[in-house]
């Protein structure tokens, strides 16, 4: 299945706020669909399932993309869960978009496809790229690239800054100091339940 391009407040609506997927707010505050306004009470697997389409839709992933993340959290030591979104925080496209210099993920995402960011002077054009500690990230010394990125940094999606990034905004250069921590992930998700979902198939 690939990437989804439908309409983005169906998916708000459905699974509520989605920090990296709009930055629109929908003016229902019901599901969409014919039955949206009276659901029936949810079953456990139900309730996992939402909470992993949220991490999918907010991310901007494909089912087999979060599958892979997954496995790779639980190689790695620790809670599986919180490493799950510290992987996926670290991706260069989210990165982008943490650091304000794109509205969203998606716009992120094109902005390092279209070879507009460059990371410890080098273009990194893959969004998926892992972003570590120490390294530089920066808008490409081009006109079009600071204009488009100089645009954005007027309506950032969020506010705050992490504490483990910093940004200049007049030289358009942002540095990554840690690994994200738990309660600066913006998105309202429980990744217990992620695990527990997929822990029949990974």
């Amino acid at each position: 299945m690939s990437r989804y391009r439908g309409p983005r407040l169906r998916i708000v609506r459905r699974l509520g706020d989605l920090p990296g997927l709009t930055r629109k707010s929908a003016r229902r505050a019901y599901p969409p669909g014919q039955h949206g306004q009276n659901r029936k009470k949810r079953s456990e697997y139900a309730i996992r399932l939402e909470e992993k389409q949220k991490l999918r839709m907010n991310y901007g992933l494909t089912e087999k993309q979060l599958l892979r993340y997954v496995r790779r959290a639980r190689r790695v030591t620790g809670s599986t869960g919180q490493v799950l979104l510290q992987l996926l925080e670290m991706r260069l496209d989210n990165t982008v978009f943490r650091m304000g210099m794109a509205p969203t993920i998606p716009a992120a995402r094109q902005l390092v496809n279209h070879g507009h960011v460059t990371v410890n002077g080098r273009v990194v054009n893959i969004a998926s790229y892992q972003c570590r500690p120490g390294e530089e990230i920066a808008i490409r010394d081009k006109a079009p690239s600071r204009k488009l990125v100089e645009n954005n940094l007027q309506y950032p999606g969020l506010a705050n800054l992490p504490s483990h990034l910093e940004f200049d905004k007049n030289k358009l250069v942002g540095k990554v100091n840690g690994v994200i921590e738990r309660e600066w992930v913006a998105l309202q998700v429980n990744e217990l339940l992620v695990v527990e979902y997929y822990s029949r198939q990974a």
